[in-house]
């Protein structure tokens, strides 16, 4: 029975070895494709460059807080440890001095640096690898035209046995497929220019898809809405008409937002008023609106053939309809988070819950408030709300913070309020999720 149970472990060792260098074999496999002539040369490449940069949002991750923009060394929060941010600078030592086009290529395309070895997930190679050569020698022209910055890259902290760099064979042997944009025949230029800002530089799935427990991405690639690891914040879904679904939203009200980063709908706040702020308002005009063509395209839930819903209604005015919760408890809680609200919400926000248009956003129907999940709202009570910093809202209106003035049973309670009145109907707020979140760091 021994010699038996001994053959059965060993072939199931051997089967097992065998299946991880059948997958550290395809991990390590290099779609490489050859130069292919630059659209633009000179200032016109270095300004092509500077756009699609801004496009990919590239600064957020390469310029450290209170740093030299794209030296590296920004710190980036991962379940499995932290990474640091490269230098992207031309420094011959620390940056992209000794790098050639082919090499940028290849980073972006394969995930792969230029001497080899694999690149992390936290770099968004799996969107970046549908980048066409064109813009990434764009690119390149562009990084190559920044002054050079002498700051060394500081190594990855990742707990075993993630710190493991061969490991990330397997994972690319079953999460990655090197594969450049291939423009769709049945679909318009418009909806396809937006396809290749939103999958390629923009990589919304980024953080509005769902990852696995390793890391990876939903592969269907749908914005079905996730929490964002470490930082958490919710990036709610945009498909359909729940949540922050985009299916009846109004073109000319996305434009607006995701251009100015405040409309009469919605105002942005946490990450993605920092997206909005440093690539979203820099889309041309028509980058801004083939995007919103697209992602209005893919908030129609697969399989179905759902018709844009008219927004909720809500009178204007309307006055305040207070719960009558069944328990004492929950009677007193109520009670409770409308009387913060009268003291500290409703001269902005009004005791109608309707805002001012373009200064305060709305509470009443706003799909924010009322994810399943109330992440955001307890978020911006604790560390309060600041939209971007836009040319079309050069002097944001700001929320500020009550994590200091609130304990976690008074916060609970007064987005419990919000979320229940003025035809909102979303679930109460537990003290222990307040609790939580106020323990998560604030980038």
């Amino acid at each position: 029975m021994r010699r038996i149970a001994a053959l059965c472990l060993a072939l199931l060792l051997l089967v097992l070895g065998s299946g991880v260098a059948v997958l550290y074999h395809l991990g390590t496999r290099e779609e490489f494709v050859a130069g292919e002539p630059l659209g633009a040369t000179g200032d016109a490449a270095i300004a092509r460059g500077a756009y699609l940069v801004r496009l990919g949002d590239c600064a957020a991750c390469h310029t450290a807080r209170g740093g030299l923009a794209f030296a590296g060394q920004r710190p980036i929060s991962t379940p499995f440890g932290t990474v640091y941010s490269t230098n992207l600078t031309p420094d011959p030592r620390t940056g992209l001095g000794n790098w050639t086009a082919d090499d940028l290529w290849r980073a972006l395309h394969n995930g792969l640096s230029r001497d080899g070895h694999f690149l992390y997930p936290a770099f968004p190679f799996p969107n970046y690898t549908k980048i066409t050569r064109a813009d990434s020698d764009a690119i390149f022209a562009y990084l190559r035209s920044l002054a050079p910055i002498e700051l060394a890259s500081r190594p990855a902290e990742l707990r075993f046995p993630y710190n493991l760099r061969p490991l990330l064979a397997v994972w690319r042997a079953l999460y990655f497929r090197a594969a450049t944009w291939q423009p769709s025949a049945e679909r318009s230029a418009q909806w396809n220019r937006g396809a290749y800002l939103a999958e390629g530089l923009g990589h919304c799935n980024a953080c509005h898809a769902n990852r696995n427990l390793l890391g990876a991405t939903d592969p269907e690639g749908r914005l079905s809405g996730a929490q964002i690891p470490i930082v958490d914040w919710y990036a709610p879904s945009l498909i359909g008409s729940s949540e922050a679904g985009l299916l009846d939203w109004p073109t000319a009200d996305l434009v607006t937002l995701l251009g100015q980063g405040t409309s009469a709908r919605a105002t942005v706040f946490g990450p993605m008023a920092e997206v909005v702020q440093e690539s979203l308002q820099y889309f041309s005009p028509a980058d801004l609106a083939a995007l919103v063509v697209y992602l209005k395209d893919e908030a129609a839930p697969a399989g179905t053939s759902e018709q844009p819903s008219s927004p909720r209604a809500v009178p204007p005015r309307a006055a305040a309809s207070r719960l009558s919760p069944a328990d004492p408890a929950g009677a007193a809680a109520e009670e409770r988070g409308w009387r913060i609200y009268e003291d500290s919400c409703e001269d902005c926000h009004g005791a109608d819950g309707q805002g001012v248009p373009g200064v305060y956003p709305p509470l009443a129907a706003n799909r924010a408030i009322l994810t399943d999940a109330p992440v955001n709202p307890i978020r911006v009570v604790l560390l309060g709300g600041f939209g971007p910093v836009t040319a079309g809202n050069p002097r944001p209106y700001g929320m500020p913070p009550f994590a200091q003035e609130l304990v976690d049973a008074d916060i609970a309670a007064v987005v419990s309020s919000i979320r229940s009145r003025w035809g909102n109907h979303a679930r109460a707020v537990e003290p222990i999720e307040v609790d939580r979140l106020r323990a998560a760091p604030a980038d």
